[in-house]
């Protein structure tokens, strides 16, 4: 193949790991991919259009969408489905394209008419790619700018681990992003794109629209350069796709060197203000102050309408050169293209910089259906049957056709496993004995768990599982530390590990969780994705693992230590809102299990819930304070074991055994606390203050059960019987607010203690006392309660 100058050459593909031969050898249609493009682009700003001037409002707010983004995405997205695309590529399409794609969609019989005029209304096309929401098949939910598009790699590296598990796993082609050029100041990005297994990843193609605007400006200067070294730093191949096959051909000619390095020359700034330009000033521009002589002669030999088009000749926007430059991307490592594209391309607003959310009026939608052919009175018409794009479309339909992806095995989680819980043992330690204790008990299990580490998975207690399980790897890697004696954790790198390490990124973690946890639904094969992260980094991840749950991703994440608990650690590493933050996280529970034994019931139903249809992801609090199992007052009797490990799954226990309707006073502790609070109630007690202790493992259940009649309804009747009133003293190592609910069952007067300021470093005893949630602190509040 033979690429214009200016555009970087790329081998021919081949096989790698996990990926299918997915090019396609055919010559393209060139004719019938434009006509597609004209109509296209058409559809997608009739779209927006429809769900703005067609649609009734009167609400005053304006219903929104983007015309010109997506204009600047047709062609490629045109090159894409309609010639290279295999039904086994995944596409995370920029969230302002997402008419585009639905446009694509109703093209190839994926997407009813009757949607078309839906954008962004109930039950309707989402305001951005929905994999969850959308009626028509999207493959990566996007929106939130950076996080839909590194989506692709931990899909890839998800696809990768399956294939290393699991025969039968079904093939995957190229993981592709289509990205906008102002979401790589993302940093979410650069974190994703540094990490060092990615560049092993041959199946993944990044085409960035580089159209040199954002929300609110032309992106300033020139500053290709700059990103194209960023990628090859980190080990992808670049290709740059700026001038289209017409305006190359006349750079071949006498003044075109001259033309080229004036265009190439210009500020982003400039280029732009030269589209908006009357046909008859574009030469005089482009000539500057002091043109050389044969780009003055260039000049004046060529018509105003010709120059004033041959600028806006693009590579971004050249089917056929899109076309070849995506058939023969590499395979060896991943490929990032960046194509020149003009934000707003064929539209009447094309280039001007606050063209984003603007909106076509009627005459310019008018004219608009002129150039493409259609009409505004019959907008969503298709291609005639015996037409050439029509025979298109439907054989790419077929083509592009997928099965369903069901999940072909039945997994059954354990309740609990058979090993008894005597000594102390913090949470986090308790978490590492499980998961070595399932690989005994229930290998079948343990092989659907895989574990994920931002670099802390010692530090986590994942010890004993990796020493188990063992790294994985995409191949072998030599263990060079596998003779040193004195090694606690063997690190051994292969493809039958079940750990995976990422670097010290929390961004990282949760988006790999996420799409660990959709293999499910993508490819039919179930995992049980378990990541490990700092408890106070939890809101530093919180967006991606979020956006990760909204596209269907199902994941245990852990967060440990947590709170003052950590007492030497500081205020730096103290989480306090956390505790909040789980309970408010849609398709989420959040747990905080204080013993040893809560913790293996809790997890264990967690994991029964993860990587199914109607599943639910689930985030842990856990701590590193040792906790005598004793104080769980766990029954001995079979049948009583059983009736407290479902209390404990519902969202909390009654420790004390007091008659409710006797009780001065009722202490509620959450998680690490809870030693101060039954010794705050030994107290109250040995001083003629009856007092009631409730161990809560999960808030957030419990909070369903009283305003959303969601899960274990009879919760809140055994902790806190509606006959028997008291004060209530709330006891957690997080925000105080986050137990205030509970005074709204019954009405009882409530104070809520825990941690609403930074702390020190210190030891134990003095964390709690500084922020009263030590015994003290805990019987003065219940004391102040009753008025003594």
């Amino acid at each position: 193949m033979s690429l214009p100058a200016g555009v970087c050459s790329a081998a021919p593909s081949s096989a790698v790991f996990g990926r299918q031969d997915v090019t396609s050898s055919a010559e393209p249609d060139l004719h019938a991919l434009s006509e597609i493009a004209r109509r296209v682009r058409w559809l997608s700003a009739a779209i927006v259009d429809a769900a703005n001037r067609g649609r009734l409002n009167d609400t005053g707010i304006k219903v929104g969408g983007h015309q010109a983004s997506s204009a600047s995405m047709v062609e490629i997205m045109v090159a894409l489905w309609f010639h290279n695309l295999t039904a086994v590529d995944r596409v995370s399409v920029k969230p302002h394209a997402s008419p585009v794609l639905h446009a694509i969609n109703y093209l190839l019989g994926d997407l009813d008419r009757a949607y078309l005029p839906t954008l962004r209304s109930k039950g309707g096309l989402q305001s951005y790619p929905s994999r969850a929401k959308d009626p028509d098949t999207v493959d990566f939910s996007t929106g939130s700018v950076g996080i839909g598009a590194t989506a692709t790699i931990w899909a890839a590296i998800a696809h990768r681990y399956l294939r290393s598990k699991f025969k039968g796993t079904p093939p995957a082609g190229r993981f592709i992003s289509l990205l906008g050029d102002a979401e790589l100041d993302e940093g979410a990005i650069w974190e994703a794109v540094a990490d060092p297994m990615v560049s092993q990843l041959g199946e993944l193609l990044w085409i960035v629209d580089l159209n040199r605007q954002s929300l609110d400006r032309v992106v300033p200067g020139i500053q290709i350069d700059r990103l194209q070294g960023m990628f090859e730093a980190a080990g992808w191949q670049v290709v740059t796709l700026k001038w289209g096959e017409r305006i190359s051909r006349l750079f071949s000619q006498p003044g075109g060197e001259a033309l080229r390095q004036r265009l190439d020359a210009m500020p982003n700034e400039e280029y732009q203000r030269l589209l908006r330009a009357s046909p008859t000033d574009v030469a005089s521009r482009l000539a500057g102050a002091d043109p050389a002589p044969d780009l003055s002669a260039l000049l004046a030999r060529m018509d105003t309408a010709e120059l004033s088009a041959v600028v806006r000749d693009l590579g971004g926007h050249d089917l056929g050169l899109l076309v070849r430059t995506l058939r023969d991307a590499r395979s060896d490592r991943p490929t990032v293209i960046f194509a020149y594209t003009i934000k707003g391309c064929g539209l009447p607003t094309e280039g001007h910089p606050n063209n984003h959310s603007s909106l076509l009026s009627e005459s310019q939608m008018r004219l608009l259906a002129e150039r493409c052919g259609t009409s505004l009175e019959d907008p969503w018409r298709a291609f005639g049957e015996e037409s050439v794009p029509a025979a298109l479309c439907e054989h790419r339909s077929r083509d592009l056709a997928r099965g369903a992806s069901a999940c072909r095995e039945e997994v059954n989680v354990p309740r609990s496993l058979a090993h008894a819980h005597r000594r102390p043992v913090s949470t986090q330690a308790a978490l590492g004995r499980l998961l070595r204790d399932l690989a005994n008990d229930a290998p079948s299990i343990a092989a659907r768990v895989v574990t994920c580490s931002p670099d802390v998975a010692s530090s986590t207690n994942l010890g004993g599982w990796i020493n188990k399980t063992g790294v994985w790897s995409s191949g072998e890697r030599i263990d060079w530390f596998a003779d040193d004696s004195e090694r606690l954790l063997r690190w051994a790198e292969a493809i039958d590990g079940q750990h995976i390490e990422l670097g010290i990124a929390e961004v990282n973690l949760v988006g790999l969780l996420g799409e660990l946890g959709a293999t499910w639904s993508r490819w039919g094969q179930r995992l049980i994705p378990i990541g490990t992260i700092y408890d106070p980094f939890v809101s530093r991840a919180l967006e991606p693992w979020s956006s990760g749950i909204y596209a269907g991703g199902q994941s245990i994440l852990v967060g440990t230590p947590s709170g003052v608990t950590l007492a030497p650690e500081g205020g730096a590493h103290q989480s306090i809102t956390t505790p909040s933050i789980g309970l408010e996280q849609p398709g989420c529970t959040a747990w905080e299990p204080a013993f040893a034994s809560d913790l293996e019931w809790c997890m264990l139903h967690a994991m029964s819930q993860v990587g199914l249809a109607g599943g639910t992801s689930a985030y842990f609090r856990l701590s590193t304070r040792p906790i005598d199992p004793a104080l769980a007052r766990v029954p001995d009797d079979p049948v009583l074991k059983e009736r407290r490990r479902r209390q404990v799954i519902a969202g909390g226990y009654r420790v004390t055994d007091n008659d409710p309707s006797a009780e001065n006073v009722t202490l509620i502790g959450v998680g690490a606390v809870m030693p101060e609070v039954l010794d705050a109630a030994r107290t109250l007690n040995s001083a003629g203050v009856t007092a009631g202790v409730v161990c809560l493992t999960s808030p957030d259940l419990v909070f369903r059960a009283m305003n959303e009649g969601s899960g274990d309804a009879t919760v809140l009747d055994s902790l806190l019987p509606r006959q028997a009133r008291s004060p209530l003293v709330t006891v957690q190592d997080g925000h105080p607010h986050t137990l205030a609910f509970l005074a709204g069952w019954r009405g009882d007067a409530i104070r809520c203690l825990g941690v609403r300021h930074f702390g020190q470093s210190s030891d134990l005893h003095d964390a709690y006392k500084l922020h009263g949630i030590d015994t003290v602190g805990i019987v003065d509040a219940a004391l102040r309660l009753l008025g003594r």
